[in-house]
């Protein structure tokens, strides 16, 4: 089991966002979370509508560059960027990386309940991403 996990995007508005906010209710004690991107842009409001709708409140979380992430401290990198994994951050040194190719929910384009439907499609999948993550590191 990792003792402190990244969540890492290019815009770290959005999917890693989401993920750690997933991740702080479903992390087993002990375990710490971060999320940071290559190009930080501020939390988007679509993505903290639909996470209020999950019932996790994201409001709190910031937008961070990985300069802000105690690197030393973490074990395990999740990318979740939506294009080919060659365009994902990469992460440096003995860490375990995953990679969960999401969309990004920023491109869709449409009426309101268009756009939040795509943000609600990827919020349901890192959640159960997020979920299953958690689960198989716990089973023997």
């Amino acid at each position: 089991m990792p003792k402190a996990v990244l969540f890492l995007c290019t815009g770290n508005s959005c999917r890693s966002q989401m993920a750690e906010g997933f991740a702080r209710i479903m992390a087993p004690a002990g375990i710490e979370v971060y999320s940071a991107g290559v190009a930080p842009v501020g939390v988007n409001p679509w993505t903290v509508q639909v996470m209020t709708e999950a019932g996790v409140d994201i409001r709190s979380q910031a937008s961070k560059g990985l300069s802000a992430i105690p690197l030393d401290k973490i074990d395990a990198v999740i990318t979740l960027c939506g294009y080919a994994e060659e365009y994902c951050p990469t992460f440096p040194g003995p860490v375990k990386r995953h990679h969960w190719p999401i969309d990004d929910p920023v491109r869709a384009r449409g009426t309101d309940e268009e756009i939040l439907n795509t943000f609600r499609k990827a919020r349901d999948e890192i959640r159960n991403r997020v979920s299953d993550f958690f689960t198989k590191k716990l089973e023997p």
